[in-house]
């Protein structure tokens, strides 16, 4: 499975490198696509942008599609799936169960969740469309987690198995989900959300 995961990660790098300034455009319709879609490798896509258009454009581009990709897919549940999929499940106990605490995530807790870079954003999107969360709670977590999320995407600049063999990008991945956790609760307190 490794050898596949790097195979795939060289493809896709070599691909999107040769292909001109059209690589990063695609790049960025990607990240779209992951956030409903998670069979897309997002590092990859984030990491072209950080080399091509510099770390500050990279970034921006790369946090700004990422956003937009979550929203789409938190909208399309929220808008087209949520009131049939209500009425068919509220029956059932045990999905009733996972929503309430879907429901009482707190914006902290969201916010580390979304800042974790092996977290599926398609999940979490799906899981917020889904409950009564409120969208600027949801919007706000997405914000400040995809952050830190970019972050570690781009100036790390490790791919999904580099950061699982190497203890110094887990310790990065704790310190950089540390923060957003941090940065959330301050702005929980602030404009109080919860």
């Amino acid at each position: 499975m490794m050898d596949f995961i790097k195979n795939l990660d060289g493809i896709i790098n070599t691909f999107l490198l040769n292909i001109g300034i059209y690589g990063p455009i695609l790049g960025c319709f990607c990240i779209l696509i992951e956030s409903i879609v998670p069979i897309l490798p997002l590092f990859v896509f984030i990491t072209i942008n950080f080399l091509v258009f510099g770390n500050i454009f990279g970034f921006l581009i790369s946090w700004l599609f990422t956003v937009l990709g979550c929203l789409m897919s938190f909208f399309l549940f929220r808008k087209k799936i949520k009131n049939w999929f209500d009425k068919k499940m509220k029956e059932k106990t045990r999905v009733k169960k996972i929503m309430n605490t879907v429901n009482k995530v707190k914006l902290e807790q969201l916010t580390s969740i979304i800042a974790v870079p092996f977290t599926p954003a398609f999940l979490v999107n799906i899981a917020a469309g889904l409950s009564k969360m409120s969208f600027k709670k949801f919007l706000i977590a997405l914000c400040i987690g995809k952050v830190f999320l970019v972050l570690f995407w781009g100036f790390v600049g490790t791919s999904l198995v580099q950061s699982l063999t190497h203890p110094i990008a887990f310790l990065k991945v704790v310190v950089l989900v540390l923060l957003a956790f941090i940065t959330s609760k301050f702005i929980n307190k602030k404009f109080e959300l919860d």
